[in-house]
């Protein structure tokens, strides 16, 4: 089993390297690919330092099976031929492909079997908080078709990468000492803020970021739900928040659902409101499962019901997805 990983000196080539070491991916190569500036970077590996070769369009992908790519949408693009030209699976973690009807767009816990119908040789990972709520809406949609969802996110400053966590960290230092604070990757003040803006905005005033949660869930979950969302920033550094409304066809008994999110692989229930048990990013950061809490009937609507959802999305939400769907595909014989 030959491995590439794509992209591996950002925050979510890191990442990669990170879970494929937790959870002792079969491998038994590991090649590590990176723009011309990071090219000769070395990284350790259980114990092997591997060294980052520059992406070229070249025969370097001849013999892999596998390539965990996230170097950005423009890099996807341009080097997707060369990546699967002799049969490696690219499994790719930028908005590149996610709305081409011929790549499929996969959550291992929701549609893991359009990953087996891929034509181009590519299956597309998609946005980190799509991702951590469709995880949380797969039991609810078992158990009645689910026709309406309002979410809104709190999404941490990791979702703008390795220069969005390290831009808030510096503006929280210069907050302290009364300096003006650096703003260069996100249009605001993140410290002390919250900025209810995430990617450009589109036509109807809806921002790509929302758009994507309606157009992938649909996607995900072969359905036509309407999907509504509202992005925010805040000044956590890792880990994504979701409050989340979900009108079903029949009324749904909460103890039932509740115990069927227990019930998903991936989905962990943390809800005990006499206990103020409820996820938060705090301590979701760094772990594999999408936690749901605050889990109650809407008052509003006896067909409706409401929760809150935590999960790490450069983990779960980026590069923890795309090793799994490359488990499910070892698993499934798929990749020998």
């Amino acid at each position: 089993m030959k491995v590439a990983v794509v992209g591996a000196s950002g925050a979510v080539g890191q990442e990669f390297l990170k879970v494929l070491a937790e959870r002792n991916f079969p491998l038994d190569e590991l090649v590590l690919f990176g723009s011309e500036r990071s090219a000769g970077t070395e990284y350790e590996f259980k114990g092997k330092k591997l060294v980052v070769k520059e992406l070229k369009h070249n025969d370097d992908f001849k013999g892999i099976d596998i390539a965990l790519t996230s170097a950005g949408a423009s890099i996807s693009k341009e080097y997707a031929e060369t990546i699967t030209k002799y049969g490696a699976i690219m499994i790719d973690n930028s908005s590149a492909f996610r709305y081409e009807a011929d790549i499929p767009l996969v959550v291992p816990e929701v549609n893991p079997e359009d990953a087996l119908n891929r034509p181009r040789g590519i299956i597309a990972n998609p946005n980190c908080s799509t991702i951590q709520m469709v995880v949380a809406l797969k039991p609810i949609n078992d158990l009645s078709k689910i026709v309406r969802v309002h979410v809104a996110t709190y999404q941490a400053a990791s979702g703008a990468g390795a220069q969005g966590i390290a831009e808030l960290e510096t503006q929280i230092q210069q907050v302290a000492k009364g300096e003006e604070p650096t703003i260069k990757k996100f249009p605001y003040q993140l410290a002390m803020n919250i900025i209810p803006q995430i990617d450009v905005f589109l036509d109807n005033d809806y921002t790509k970021e929302e758009m994507k949660m309606n157009w992938e869930t649909k996607k995900i979950m072969h359905t036509d739900a309407e999907v509504s969302a509202t992005c925010i920033r805040i000044p956590v550094a890792r880990a994504h928040s979701e409050a989340v409304w979900v009108e079903t066809e029949e009324a749904l008994d909460i103890e039932v659902v509740k115990a069927a999110m227990e019930n998903l692989e991936g989905l962990t229930v943390l809800d005990n409101p006499a206990e103020k048990q409820y996820p938060m990013p705090l301590f979701i950061s760094g772990k594999d499962d999408v936690y749901v809490g605050r889990i109650r009937k809407d008052v509003s609507n006896p067909k409706s019901l409401t929760f809150w959802c935590v999960g790490d999305q450069i983990k779960k939400g980026a590069a923890l997805n795309a090793v799994q769907i490359a488990e499910w595909l070892i698993k499934n014989g798929e990749v020998k």
